[in-house]
């Protein structure tokens, strides 16, 4: 049977809200992410600071250099993912295969949903108008009949396209497209293809799939079936995050363990906090240390029991960093949670234990405050400077 797949994906989503949210900031560069001063990088660029050569994971000190005249704007993750709610409830609308692939894309397959709203297309052009009028937003869609043909189709024309693949057109969409346009053919790959004398993806799908397997191994095989249109995996209702964490790269290379230790408790609050939002709690704890000469290393610890409370996150947590020796000093740290649970599951299971009860409702009392008013409302005394903190007398 004949799939019709769409690949929805919004439209430089963080820097499009911010647009929205500050009207001021329409028609202007505004570029999303770290602090150029800190060694941050860039997580989105509206179309305008895009035109000035500005790009995502770019180091924002270089987007400054490109786009001098941009406005730079620190991430609002909390933001993004209650917009990224609501597309994902007008997705839902249309039919229940919606397979989240982040905050701002998502596959639908919408086979099952023609006869109820119309052709793929028909239900493309209703889930953009829904998007605009509702969110003031707007977003590319692909339609094709499997998910690589859709991902590709939404990506050609942005901002705010439609592009339609209908299966007898396959060959002739792919065919002048550059072989880069395919999952899994990064540089290196690209250079491979290139000196077979292969540059389209019509050309590779021309080359016989035995030379391409003796050059690439496996990965030769699937390229050619991508190369022919051929994509048989099925749209997969949202699957959980494995894992949630935290992580941050310090302006300059850290070596006083004090200042290390506090920044690891905010990163633990900033984990528990994320894990009480999504409503699940994880039972393993890992931190991450990246020293100023670039090497990197983890180590992992389980609790007994899954928890999303900072008060059980972090002395684990702690002691993992107590238990590494650090010859060098420390350029990125971070905390993650993993081998996640339902979060009201996990609370069922403590109803006999007041005290951690008790705890999980008075961080989700400090949640709430943080949501509404900011995360300076509340502070542990931890971690505020020493400098900061009242003397006493």
């Amino acid at each position: 049977m004949a799939r019709t797949i769409l690949h929805v994906d919004m439209d430089a989503f963080y820097a499009s809200i911010e647009q929205r949210d500050h009207p001021e900031l329409l028609g202007k560069p505004v570029i999303v992410g770290g602090s150029p001063e800190e060694r941050g990088v860039v997580s989105a660029a509206s179309y305008e600071a895009r035109r000035y050569g500005v790009r995502s994971a770019m180091p924002m000190a270089q987007a400054r250099r490109l786009c001098p005249e941009g406005v730079f704007l620190p991430v609002r993750m909390a933001r993004y993912r209650q917009v990224s709610s609501q597309v994902m409830a007008i997705l839902h609308c249309f039919t229940p295969l919606v397979e989240k692939l982040s905050v701002d894309e998502a596959f639908l397959d919408v086979t099952g949903s023609e006869a109820l709203f119309g052709s793929g297309v028909e239900i493309a052009r209703a889930i953009k108008e829904r998007i605009r009028s509702e969110l003031s937003l707007t977003a590319s869609v692909g339609v094709a009949p499997n998910k690589f043909l859709a991902k590709v189709a939404s990506d050609l024309r942005k901002p705010d396209a439609l592009v339609v693949v209908p299966p007898e057109g396959v060959e002739e969409f792919l065919s002048t497209l550059p072989v880069s346009r395919l999952w899994g053919v990064g540089p290196a790959t690209e250079r491979s293809l290139r000196r077979l004398g292969i540059q389209t993806i019509g050309q590779l799908a021309a080359y016989p799939v035995e030379t391409l397997r003796r050059r690439l191994g496996r990965a030769g095989e699937a390229l050619h079936r991508l190369a022919r249109g051929k994509d048989d995996r099925p749209v997969e209702p949202s699957t959980e995050a494995k894992s949630i964490g935290r992580e941050t790269t310090f302006p300059e290379d850290i070596g006083d363990t004090e200042t290390l230790e506090r920044v690891l408790l905010g990163l633990s609050e900033e984990v528990g906090a994320r894990l009480r939002r999504e409503g699940v709690c994880g039972r393993t704890v890992t931190l991450k240390l990246r020293f100023s000469n670039f090497t990197t290393l983890t180590r992992s610890r389980s609790l007994p029991e899954a928890t999303a409370l900072a008060e059980k996150i972090y002395p684990v947590a702690l002691a993992l960093f107590r238990g590494v020796e650090r010859p060098l000093k420390v350029r990125l740290l971070g905390v993650t949670v993993s081998n996640l649970s339902p979060g009201q599951a996990a609370r069922q299971l403590s109803l006999f234990e007041p005290p951690d009860a008790r705890r999980e409702r008075l961080a989700e009392t400090v949640d709430s405050l943080r949501e509404r008013y900011g995360d300076e409302i509340i502070r542990r005394a931890r971690l505020v400077p020493p400098r900061h903190l009242p003397d006493g007398s």
